[in-house]
């Protein structure tokens, strides 16, 4: 049950990933208020997009090891 749940949190974790690199535009109104006092652009949404994936990936590398 446990690496179901870890399974889950790598997909969200590249959904969120793909879709900020995809439409960093639809995802700034999410950022501005997921970082409420920091203003959000399109080069912080890109950034954490790419820490998500890289998270993804390493949670799945981990999932590998196992």
């Amino acid at each position: 049950m446990n690496t179901v749940f870890l399974y889950v949190v790598v997909q969200v974790f590249m959904i969120f990933g793909v879709a900020g690199l995809l439409w960093p535009e639809k995802m700034v109104s999410v950022f501005d208020v997921l970082m409420f006092p920091w203003p959000a652009s399109h080069k912080t949404v890109r950034n954490h997009a790419w820490g998500a994936i890289v998270l993804s990936c390493l949670l799945v590398l981990n999932l590998a090891v196992r």
